[in-house]
């Protein structure tokens, strides 16, 4: 049976676990699962069967699915093994049926698993379970005897086995009797629940703790575990972990009801006052809950407090990536890369509007000379044709770059943006099996200044080409579950590359592998389709690449668009599979498809009725929605921004000092804030608004534009703190009016999110975005000459604007 059957169990699992969801949406999901339909591919084109599910409700489902499939595939494991060794009673077999959860699953299952050689065990083979449960008996009040303990030790000594003395031999008895004690789920039940409910984590310095340790706040903490599991909280105990891990902190999980608990383990094991066996099984209480049951339970909530604390820690990681990839593209235009560079000089790429490689040279921003070889340099450029921006790489050197060439820009009177764009990554990617197969011959740090000026026209195009964690808007990413954390951003980078849509005759083979259905062997097949054969003329033209099955074009070809098709439908997200019924709605208009586009959608608003009853109230929308803004972009308007001119280094900042900045990473603590001195900023959480913030991810986002305030530039440790209250604190508001508008500036209040389900501000499309969505060309036949003059290659390129 297929794991993504529906079942009755299966159903009332999910209900569950995925609340909201009806019963039909589950199956249909299921079913479209296990026919290998995508997620995105569900969500955007099977909305009539799902009920509208989102992505996250999809993905929520199928997740849940292969955890229960995994829970029953344990289960039947447990069930087998349980039953060879004749222990399985009706009881247990219906607790073991009845329960949905590993961890208790893995209870159940403790006293029945197959263990190396214990104390107990190596007791038990040489005789002395009778004298074990002579001592049980005698504490449970079951039988009565005087007999002393020496005296009845002696009575099973079996020198082959080891046991000599009377002493031996009765910590032998005592090894049973703890883990006996040990084992007692109502017992290990009482010490989870105490230390879920009433444990603390406490960490306190080490002898290895260093000076102005990262640490420092963790050198004498203590906080509650209820506390520390909230998502608020969890990126304490990642940082405690490292901690941990680095030698610098030592770490306990302990509970205050540690006496009553222990009082409770020996009331099961002593029911009467028996002077003969009472300190012996106070003893081994002792033993049972102090060095057994205590360790296991706090490692096995270590593990959950470590599960969480990734859970939370990976969904910041994949929502910052989101807003990272979907950063405003500048679009389809000339721009010049500068990768910065102060003794080897600065390297300077030219890409052209679909993001061709044309050619490179170095510029140098210091020595004799330097600031008029720049002017000749780019006086020459201007005139044979038009860039319109310079994107400058923020790493070392980057504002000191910027500088130099709006210095240059401004003394030849030439007005062109001068963009800082984040490079982080930039140097794996120029190191990468891609960078060397796209541009074999060229230097790393040339191929960096490309990269830098194509993370300028579309970012999306250029970050699917390296690992999502080395974009860095992580949060102890490297702590985290390595596993976990890939599949998650796989389907983030996933959904961004298919909510945008994919030029398929641009588009790199990075690109294309995440589009639904497709992968890197199809990627690879289109890009040696399209070196063959030349562009796609439509999308039915797919079909004919190898191994682009029908099922595959069924997945893919909606998220595929090809500008330079005859049909207008291929430019837009309508799947062909509706091309008929656009065809018949334009039919019954007694119009072409072509006038239906733009404007020309709401001559659909009659045939609401009629075509909702064929198609669908979700799909005709979405026909509408796509007709209106063929090859729309849910990417915000791109917006030029400049960073202070006075500040280039941390010593230039002062108290007070207002900024420019541009978030670069959000965290559960607050949000990070490149300002241009080569060193983020840190605005803490409790300084994003004058409103109550309990998740920074509210009130701001990497990519936005912000203004700071400096608090504090501490020049020893490198850090910086910032704060976004431009303003006093605003009064409280006269009951029945409202309070006045925030400063210009200040970003501490709501925001409504990137590329959210409201309605786009105005402005959109245009030149300034690219129509068809993200491009990642490669540049097939492209020259990658050097320049031999400065940048005399160009010359080509403004024959084609």
């Amino acid at each position: 049976m297929s794991q993504y059957e529906f079942t009755p169990e299966l159903h009332s699992y999910l209900t569950k676990r995925v609340p909201g969801v009806s019963e039909r949406s589950i199956k249909a999901v299921l079913e479209l699962v296990a026919e290998g339909a995508t997620v995105p591919f569900i969500a955007r084109y099977r909305k009539e069967k799902t009920g509208n599910l989102d992505e996250v409700q999809i993905r929520d489902l199928i997740k849940e699915t292969d955890t229960h499939a995994e829970i029953v595939k344990r289960k039947d494991f447990i069930l087998t093994e349980v039953a060879k060794q004749g222990n399985l009673t009706d009881e247990l077999e219906k607790q073991i049926n009845a329960s949905f959860e590993l961890a208790e699953l893995e209870e159940l299952y403790r006293p029945f698993k197959r263990k190396k050689k214990t104390k107990a065990t190596l007791a038990r083979e040489a005789g002395l379970g009778p004298l074990a449960d002579w001592i049980w008996q005698l504490g449970q009040g079951e039988i009565q005897d005087t007999t002393a303990l020496e005296v009845k030790a002696k009575e099973f000594i079996n020198t082959e086995a080891g046991f000599v003395t009377y002493d031996e031999v009765l910590r032998g008895a005592q090894h049973i009797i703890v883990e006996k004690l040990s084992n007692i789920a109502d017992l290990r039940t009482l010490v989870r629940d105490d230390f879920h409910k009433h444990g603390q984590v406490k960490s306190s310095a080490t002898p290895k703790f260093k000076a102005n340790s990262k640490f420092e706040m963790y050198k004498d903490f203590t906080e509650d575990v209820t506390k520390i599991q909230s998502s608020k909280a969890s990126h304490r105990y990642l940082a405690i972990r490292r901690g941990w891990q680095d030698g610098e902190l030592k770490v306990s999980l302990d509970t205050p009801n540690e006496e009553s608990l222990l009082r409770a383990f020996e009331a099961h094991c002593l029911k009467t006052d028996n002077a003969v066996v009472a300190p012996f099984l106070k003893n081994a209480a002792k033993h049972a809950l102090t060095v057994h049951v205590i360790p296991s339970i706090t490692n096995e909530l270590h593990r959950i407090l470590k599960d969480l604390a990734d859970e939370h820690a990976i969904g910041v990681f994949a929502e910052n990536l989101r807003r990272v990839l979907m950063s405003s593209p500048f679009g389809s235009k000339v721009v010049l890369g500068i990768d910065p560079g102060l003794r080897t000089g600065c390297k300077v790429a030219l890409v052209d509007k679909s993001g061709h490689f044309i050619s490179h040279t170095v510029m140098y921003t210091q020595g004799e000379g330097a600031k008029d070889k720049a002017k000749r340099l780019f006086e020459e450029v201007f005139k044979q044709l038009q860039i319109s921006a310079i994107a400058v790489g923020n790493g070392t050197a980057g504002r000191e770059t910027e500088s130099f060439v709006r210095e240059v820009l401004k003394d030849l009177k030439i007005e062109c943006p001068v963009v800082m764009v984040n490079e982080s990554g930039a140097s794996v990617y120029s190191a990468s099996d891609i960078a060397r197969e796209e541009f074999p011959d060229l230097d790393l740090t040339v191929r960096g200044a490309i990269s830098i000026a194509r993370r300028l026209q579309d970012p999306l195009a250029e970050l699917v080409k390296i690992d999502p964690k080395s974009i860095g808007v992580g949060q102890y990413q490297h702590d985290v579950s390595q596993p976990s954390l890939k599949k998650s951003l796989h389907e983030v980078v996933e959904s961004c590359v298919n909510d945008v849509g994919v030029d398929v005759n641009t588009a790199s083979e990075s690109l294309l592998q995440y589009v639904a259905g497709i992968g890197p062997s199809t990627a690879k097949n289109i890009i040696e389709f399209r070196k063959t054969n030349g562009l796609f003329d439509d999308r039915n033209q797919l079909l004919k690449v190898s191994r682009f099955s029908a099922k595959t074009f069924e997945q893919s070809a909606g998220f595929l668009r090809v500008l330079t098709s005859k049909s207008p439908l291929d430019k837009t997200g309508v799947h062909p599979e509706r091309y008929q019924a656009v065809k018949d709605m334009a039919q019954d208009l007694g119009v072409t498809v072509s006038k239906l586009m733009g404007e020309g959608a709401a001559q659909l608003a009659p045939l609401r009725e009629k075509w909702v009853k064929l198609v669908g109230e979700y799909t005709f929308d979405d026909i509408v929605k796509e007709l209106s803004q063929p090859g729309r972009d849910p990417r915000d308007p791109f917006k030029v921004f400049q960073f202070r001119e006075d500040i280039h280094e941390i010593k230039d900042l002062q108290k007070d000092m207002v900024c420019p900045g541009i978030v670069t990473n959000v965290t559960n603590f607050g949000a990070f804030v490149d300002i241009g001195v080569h060193q983020d900023g840190l605005v803490h959480i409790s300084e994003l608004s004058h409103e109550f913030v309990d998740d920074p991810k509210k009130v701001v986002s990497p990519g936005d534009q912000v203004k700071v305030k400096v608090l504090e530039a501490d020049l020893d440790k490198n850090q910086i703190s910032l704060t976004m209250l431009l303003t006093e604190k605003p009064k409280t508001a006269v009951k029945g009016k409202s309070q006045g508008k925030r400063a210009a500036g200040d970003k501490g209040g709501p925001r409504k999110s990137a590329g959210g389900k409201g309605k786009r501000p105005p402005g959109r499309g245009g030149d300034s975005r690219r129509q068809g969505g993200a491009r990642g060309g490669r540049g097939e036949g492209r020259p990658k000459s050097a320049f031999n003059n400065p940048f005399a290659a160009l010359a080509d390129l403004n024959n084609k604007k």
